[in-house]
């Protein structure tokens, strides 16, 4: 049962009550935006929520027990709040959002009614849709380590040790061809094996999509040297657009002892039996002396 303080409950006794509703959105790069459905920007919690037109939430539906909540708001793309080329970059993949009801004639009657995340943003023509997320839909992800073969650390961090700064896994390149959205012709790759940079991460360094990152799926250095980007970026890439790229690893323990000479920080279990070894049975001329099955 929600307990409202005694202004607002006051207020919502009334034969007509003046509720809106806001939205305090708190993004990951520490950036808060607040907004309203109502005609008029209110300040609320100590934010600014700014009215704009064109921003719609549905039912909310709240299940019983760990069941995950879930809403969706819709709105127009609007540049000076969440633009487009934000959205498509992820800027708000993850943000926690806050909905209060409050009380427009005196905005310090307001109650947090809910806080979710920012799930699945469906963008078609101007408009975009985000499904919102309750707090137990946290219940759903992974936290912690689990068993697997390969290695569960993310590429130079802490925990892996790899030093990307170095020239032999950083290179820096532009554009020489735009074959699609996904696949560039460009420089940089000269003297790096076929396949060094895929799972690797390529960062803007000029053109519309400057600052932004996106992971490469493949690498191929020869006479036509080219990138395939994993996502299309929020703005085409120009020819003459610069660029710094960094290896990739595929976390399996072969690449790790033989690319980065890494293994002794491999984060896997490359040895662990799978289910074919639980089932396999000694056959003879095999060799049967405890070995690793991975070298």
């Amino acid at each position: 049962m929600r307990k409202f303080s005694t202004a607002m409950s006051e207020h919502l006794t009334q034969r007509s009550t003046t509720l809106c509703t806001c939205w305090i959105l708190r993004r990951r790069d520490g950036q808060v935006l607040g907004f309203t459905d109502h005609d008029q920007s209110l300040q609320v919690a100590g934010i600014s929520c700014q009215a704009i037109t064109g921003f719609q939430p549905s039912q909310a539906v709240s299940e019983l027990g760990l069941s995950t909540d879930n809403q969706e708001i819709e709105g127009v793309l609007d540049s000076a709040a969440i633009s487009e080329r934000d959205l498509l970059a992820g800027a708000y993949d993850g943000a926690r959002i806050e909905i209060w009801m409050v009380n427009w004639r005196s905005p310090d009657q307001s109650h947090l009614m809910r806080v979710a995340r920012f799930g699945e943003v469906i963008r078609q023509d101007h408009l975009f849709k985000v499904q919102l997320d309750g707090q137990a839909e946290q219940l759903n992800q992974n936290h912690g380590r689990s068993f697997s073969r390969d290695c569960d650390a993310v590429l130079g961090d802490a925990r892996c040790g790899v030093n990307l700064t170095t020239s032999a896994y950083k290179s820096s390149g532009e554009v020489l061809q735009i074959v699609d959205r996904l696949t560039l012709g460009c420089s940089g790759l000269d003297g790096f094996d076929a396949g060094w940079f895929a799972h690797g991460q390529l960062t803007w360094l000029s053109g519309e999509n400057t600052g932004l990152s996106v992971e490469i799926s493949s690498s191929r250095s020869d006479r036509d040297d080219r990138l395939n980007l994993w996502k299309a970026m929020p703005s085409a890439p120009a020819i003459g657009d610069t660029f710094s790229i960094t290896a990739g690893c595929d976390k399996s323990f072969k690449t790790c002892r033989s690319k980065f000479a890494n293994q002794l920080r491999f984060r896997g279990f490359p040895h662990m039996p799978g289910t074919d070894f639980a089932l396999s049975y000694a056959i003879q001329g095999d060799r049967h002396d405890g070995s690793p099955l991975v070298k």
